[in-house]
Formats: C-alpha cells, sequence, structure tokens
C-alpha cells in the first residue's frame, strides 16, 4: 500500500472518528446549566423509547462501528508516522513543566471556587460562605504558587474526602482527586515557589540554608522515597478522570433524560445536527462513557485525551452561560494527559511492545537508518 493511499484513508478515519463524536459534544454538567423549568423524566421509558427506535439504533451502532473501524484501520495503516512521531516528541519536551500544569488545574479552578462561596462544584453550598472563601482561595493561590504543594494538596483532598458522604453532589468534580493525588505525587516542579525554596535551601553559602531545618531533614528523605512512585501520575490521572467521565455521561445524561432533553432545547443544539434530541442526549452519555473506559483502560490514551479536549472546547466557546471555572480541573488534567500519554498498567504500553511505533514507521519511510539508529529506537505510548 502505498504512502499517499495510506494517508488518505487515514484522512477518511479521522473524519470518522470525529463525527461520530460530534453527536456527543454536549458535555457541559447537566446541573450547571439546565433550564429552571426543566421536569425530570422516567428514565425507563425514555430509553425503551430510544433503543426501540430505528434511526437512534442505527446511527449509535453505526457510530460505535466507525470507532472501532477508525481505530482497528489507525493500527493497520499506521498513518501521519512522521506528525504522530513529532507530536509525541513535542508533547514529551513539556515533561518537566508538568507540575507547573497540574497546580493551575487545581489552583485557579479553586480559586473561583473561593470567590463564588462553593466547595469544588458550583452545586455544593454551605452555610458558612466565609469559612469557604478562605478555604478555596488560600488553597488555590498557594497550589498556583507552588508553596507547600504537596501539604496543600493532601490537605485540599482530605477536605474533599471528608465532605463527600455529606455532599455527595461533589462527585460532579470528581476529577479533584486524581488532580490532587497527581501534585503530591510530582510536587510543585517549576516554576515553583518550592523549586525556589529549595535551591536556596540546598546551597551551603546561603543564610537562609543555616535556618531551615525542613529541607534537609524532611523534604529531602521524603521526595527520596516518593519519587518511585512518580511513575504513577498518568495512571491516577487517566483512572481518576475516566471515572469521571463515566459517572458524568451515565448521572447527568442518561439518568437524567428530562434535565438533559432540556438542554438540548435550551440552546437549540437540534439545528446544528438535525437529530432526534433523544439522540443528541444518549450520544453524549455514550461518547462520555467510552471516552472515560478508553482512559481507565489506557487505549489510545492520547488519542482520546484530544477527543475530550475537543469536547470541552465546543462546550465552553458553545455555551453562553456554563460556568467555565468548573471546567478548567478537567481541561487541565486532560492537557496532562497529552503530555504524559497513559503511563504504565495500561494497553497502550502493551501495544508499544508489540505494534510498530509511529516513530519506526517514519524513520522506515524516510529511508535506510544505521545499524545504531535501529538500537536506539525506542517505543513511546500512543
Amino acid at each position: 500500500m502505498t504512502t499517499h493511499l495510506r494517508r488518505s484513508l487515514g484522512v477518511c478515519a479521522a473524519m470518522v472518528a470525529t463525527l461520530a463524536a460530534f453527536v456527543g459534544s454536549v458535555t457541559a454538567h447537566v446541573e450547571y446549566v439546565k433550564p429552571s423549568g426543566s421536569q425530570p423524566a422516567n428514565v425507563v421509558d425514555f430509553l425503551v423509547a430510544a433503543f426501540t427506535t430505528p434511526f437512534i439504533i442505527a446511527t449509535l451502532i453505526g457510530g460505535f462501528l466507525a470507532v472501532v473501524g477508525g481505530i482497528a484501520g489507525y493500527l493497520y495503516l499506521r498513518p501521519f508516522p512522521a506528525d504522530i512521531a513529532a507530536f509525541r516528541a513535542a508533547m514529551d519536551d513539556y515533561r518537566d513543566l508538568l507540575g507547573w500544569l497540574l497546580r493551575l488545574s487545581m489552583g485557579m479552578p479553586l480559586i473561583a471556587a473561593g470567590f463564588e462561596g462553593y466547595l469544588f462544584s458550583p452545586s455544593v453550598t454551605l452555610p458558612f460562605p466565609t469559612a469557604l472563601r478562605l478555604f478555596g482561595i488560600s488553597v488555590g493561590f498557594f497550589l498556583l504558587f507552588g508553596l507547600a504543594t504537596r501539604v496543600t494538596a493532601v490537605w485540599a483532598l482530605a477536605v474533599y474526602l471528608v465532605a463527600l458522604p455529606s455532599h455527595p453532589q461533589l462527585l460532579l468534580a470528581f476529577e479533584y482527586v486524581p488532580g490532587l493525588l497527581a501534585v503530591a505525587l510530582v510536587g510543585g516542579g517549576r516554576p515553583s515557589a518550592d523549586a525556589v525554596i529549595a535551591r536556596m535551601a540546598d546551597d551551603d553559602k546561603t543564610v537562609y540554608s543555616q535556618f531551615d531545618p525542613f529541607y534537609r531533614r524532611v523534604a529531602v528523605p521524603f521526595a527520596g522515597r516518593i519519587k518511585p512512585y512518580k511513575e504513577l501520575a498518568p495512571v491516577i490521572l487517566r483512572v481518576g478522570i475516566g471515572i469521571a467521565f463515566i459517572y458524568l455521561g451515565i448521572t447527568q445524561k442518561l439518568l437524567r433524560p428530562g434535565e438533559a432533553l432540556g438542554v438540548v432545547a435550551k440552546y437549540n443544539l437540534t439545528s446544528v445536527v438535525p437529530v432526534d434530541p433523544a439522540l443528541w442526549v444518549i450520544g453524549a452519555g455514550l461518547t462520555e462513557a467510552l471516552v472515560g473506559v478508553m482512559l481507565i483502560a489506557g487505549a489510545f490514551t492520547r488519542g482520546f485525551s484530544l477527543v475530550a479536549f475537543g469536547l470541552f472546547t465546543t462546550t465552553l466557546f458553545g455555551l453562553p452561560d456554563d460556568p467555565v471555572v468548573a471546567h478548567i480541573s478537567l481541561f487541565g488534567l486532560v492537557s496532562a494527559l497529552l503530555i504524559t500519554g497513559a503511563g504504565p498498567y495500561s494497553v497502550d504500553h502493551w501495544l508499544k511492545e508489540r505494534v510498530r511505533t509511529a516513530s519506526a514507521v517514519a524513520k522506515r519511510e524516510a529511508g535506510p537508518t544505521t545499524e545504531r539508529e535501529s538500537v536506539d529506537e525506542t517505543p513511546t505510548d500512543d
């Protein structure tokens, strides 16, 4: 098969996959954007009516086959090997900024939550708004500036977990669990106040190093103990984000059809894609659930992270009254997965040992390589 034909088929596969995912582009939390007059609907009646409609069934089956065909076509054709290899290399160059990206993803929405007076999710407000504001703003700024990063992340996570049993609405912001865990593992990174302080404390010539009892006795030994576990950060991120996607897809769409249909009508989404409103709701729910399953499995992680990134973008720009700050955390964590890839314990990790990588294909198409170049070739995650 010629390179030109493979690339053409690759473009077709990408277009089909994009169209299949487009119906699921209503990824806002229904709780945040539902119209005030929306009425709940019977879940069983809604699903029975939808899944006995031939057009909806045919569309869903066609979308599923398109996704499966796109994945199979990618594995067989390996289109655009040089482009994919260059993209992965570019993402790898940002690994030293991963801590900074994670801190932004957690710190910015927490600051916004503090100013708005809610706890993690806009759906959770408590009778002591001053305390909520102090918590959100202080924790958010500590994370944003990277000061006492790990301690702050653990403290924020503890507050979330303690409040969760009495306020199950916090599950709408479940991404804080993997995000804060990843911050605790990775640390402040650079640029951060922690990095500056560590630099000063590590230099015996500075006056500060003589008065800081914490750095050498606590920080350095702790960093050494936790270092072997840093490679689990992408695993924690993709599994946690995957759970969040599945939860939102099922509970906010499939189990709340009345409110979801109200959102479709509110934004006149059937004028964007003229299909049955029920197909919008089911398509959105199943798309989010599929993305979640693939992230948990670590299958084509960067590819499905790009799909999620695109879905968030259409939500942020397409729904004018959606609380943007409520999505910053997911937006940032999905971006972090673009950098890290799947990590260990993933389908991607298994595939890279058995399927030719994009960089290997790119080198082969570029021409013969020396024996040294062949030996140095290292596979990378999808």
